[in-house]
């Protein structure tokens, strides 16, 4: 697993692409699973400090019990639609795969309200994908832990 900062340096391209889409982004979609396995999705905010990617959580939230029980997850972060009818125009979406390690906070860890029952999780990353359109094709690029970025161009 990798932490944003590894990420970044591993794909730096992608990495400030990834980046810029993060953070200009507030609300993100964020997929977990649940007892039986099936999937969940919820909202979720992002917040990038000392080269780690966080997420936290409302005390007794069900996405936080989800990541107790099984850490696997994925963040999908999008973008506003294309104006007019050129599909070029569009930023694209960014994906996010790992998985979340909760953790008490720290040093390096943002602000948390003391007390309240509140849940902090470090993103740790196998997984970004960037999605969107240049002319007439989907572009994807795409970096996994252990292999590094590559490049998929469909018609």
């Amino acid at each position: 697993m990798a932490s944003w900062q590894e990420f970044e340096q591993q794909a730096p391209e992608l990495g400030k692409v990834a980046r810029r889409l993060v953070e200009a982004y507030r609300h993100k979609v964020l997929a977990t699973l649940r007892k039986d396995g099936s999937p969940r999705v919820s909202g979720i905010e992002t917040t990038l400090k000392n080269g780690e990617l966080w997420i936290g959580s409302m005390g007794g939230a069900v996405k936080a019990l989800d990541l107790r029980r099984d850490p696997r997850m994925a963040i999908h972060v999008t973008s506003l639609a294309p104006e007019g009818d050129d599909p070029s125009s569009w930023e694209g979406d960014v994906k996010l795969a790992g998985r979340a390690v909760e953790t008490t906070g720290g040093a390096d860890a943002p602000e948390t309200p003391e007390d309240d029952g509140s849940h902090l999780f470090r993103i740790e990353l196998t997984e970004v994908v960037w999605t969107r359109v240049e002319g007439d094709e989907l572009v994807i690029d795409s970096w996994r832990e252990g292999s590094g970025p590559r490049q998929v161009r469909r018609r």
